[in-house]
């Protein structure tokens, strides 16, 4: 199986050792309240100012106690317009008065002292039968950009989040992806020459949660699997998200718009489910937002977006206890009401853990950047007879922290192109940046030290 899967670990390089020790890497959150236990919001404000390393908040509506309650505060906001309002916005005549009325009222009053750098036109309008509330999107979100500049408000974009269902059906390759027919021809050209312009990032809401079946779950949870071969990238994806993503990117690059930021509204992962549900819990949960934590606020991007951030919103803050639907949907909470975490996801700046790297080896979690020379004279490779599966899992965690760059293709360890010989090269970058101390090169007994350099032609294994 070939080994490009490689390409999604890399871009991030390694984190400085001392990040281990720290709370994780900045992160939105979507702020829901449709439940009757919630706490003020001046007093969520000063909670996730204060105590979290949540930088960003996404709102549902406009509600103005919750936008003045962040006045003050270095968190970025995104405001939600409701579906309702759009048709209004989009008439040609009134369209940009109405923009500007909606503006005054609702963002004038309470920016800049509140950080107001979104503002979302409606909420997943293509789901939508109502034709004439989806051909008012674009034209609303024109005017709402044209009222922005009007009243001043110029460090505040517009765009609106979409579901995963713009894409048309396929076969979960990314390579293979488009947008629906009608939209790809028709809605998103305009759209993302909108963005393009206003210099707003394109949103999607890729949930994971809900494509997975009981045989994927771990390839939607960042956990081992033997992952989906695309065969046109030569990647091999063992992260649904990493796929979703990189699906949308193919749509739109295949527009001609591959420049165009992209950002997640919405993801998340349920704690409680309906019973006999397989797949939902505490441990599901942070299985995967560590996971989307790490692909999204890293830098490490995705295979085919390396080295990139995505603006993202974690959904969601508090469990909901009054909305409607299946049980999951008032389970999606960060925090219980007591600002507590519902579990330990390394948010709180006075917590001690950190997002987790990929379940994997043994070796000491606090690595260098990455490896320096030791002069030892003594290398790390994997052991023959190991099981592929296993050596596949060192790559991925290894490459999270060192750079593997050359076993991708065309680097000057990529031959022979088998598992053995790239996880022995990942495998020894690891060891050595953890100054070869001899626990680094267990990777859960598939690992040895060697006396003997594995280095071969212009393929140099550090020492």
């Amino acid at each position: 199986m070939p080994l490009l899967l490689l390409l999604m670990l890399l871009a991030a390089g390694a984190a400085p050792a001392a990040e281990a020790a720290t709370p994780s890497l900045p992160i939105g959150v979507n702020y829901g309240a449709n439940a009757d236990n919630l706490p003020a919001p001046t007093a969520v404000a000063t909670f996730l100012a204060t105590k979290t390393t949540i930088d960003r908040v996404k709102l549902f509506d406009a509600n103005p106690a919750f936008i003045s309650a962040f006045a003050g505060t270095p968190i970025s906001l995104a405001v939600s317009l409701p579906n309702s309002a759009l048709p209004a916005l989009a008439d040609k005549s009134t369209g940009l008065d109405a923009a500007r009325s909606w503006i005054k009222a609702n963002l004038s009053p309470y920016v800049p002292a509140t950080n107001v750098t979104l503002l979302l036109a409606g909420n997943e309008i293509l789901l939508s039968t109502d034709t004439n509330l989806i051909l008012s999107l674009l034209p609303a979100m024109r005017r709402l950009a044209q009222a922005l500049k009007a009243e001043g408000l110029t460090g505040v974009r517009v765009t609106t989040p979409h579901y995963l269902g713009i894409l048309a059906p396929s076969d979960g390759i990314p390579s293979n992806a488009t947008f629906r027919a009608g939209y790809n021809e028709k809605l998103f050209p305009a759209m993302l020459q909108f963005h393009r312009d206003t210099g707003s990032p394109f949103m999607v809401n890729p949930y994971p949660y809900f494509s997975y079946r009981p045989e994927t779950l771990n390839y939607a949870l960042f956990r081992p699997n033997s992952g989906i071969y695309d065969p046109a990238t030569k990647l091999n994806y063992t992260s649904m998200l990493d796929a979703q993503m990189d699906a949308i990117y193919t749509a739109m690059k295949k527009l001609g718009y591959g420049d165009v930021d992209i950002a997640v509204g919405e993801a998340g992962w349920p704690t409680q489910a309906e019973a006999g549900q397989i797949g939902v819990g505490v441990q599901e949960a942070r299985d995967f937002n560590e996971g989307m934590i790490r692909v999204c606020s890293s830098g490490k991007g995705t295979p085919l977006m390396p080295g990139k951030k995505f603006e993202t919103y974690l959904f969601s803050l508090f469990d909901e206890n009054q909305k409607p639907g299946p049980i999951a949907e008032r389970h999606f909470g960060l925090f219980n009401p007591d600002f507590t975490p519902v579990y330990d996801l390394g948010l709180l700046r006075d917590g001690s853990s950190s997002v987790a790297p990929n379940p994997a080896p043994n070796p000491s979690p606090n690595p260098s950047p990455k490896p320096s020379p030791s002069g030892g004279g003594k290398w790390c490779v994997a052991k023959t007879g190991a099981n592929g599966t296993d050596l596949q899992n060192n790559i991925n965690y290894a490459c999270g922290y060192v750079d593997c760059k050359a076993i991708q293709s065309g680097g000057a360890c990529f031959d022979p192109n088998n598992l053995q010989s790239h996880a022995s090269f990942a495998m020894n970058a690891y060891y050595q940046a953890n100054g070869d101390s001899a626990s680094a090169c267990d990777f859960k007994g598939t690992g040895i030290v060697t006396s003997s350099d594995p280095s071969y032609g212009s393929c140099k294994y550090v020492s």
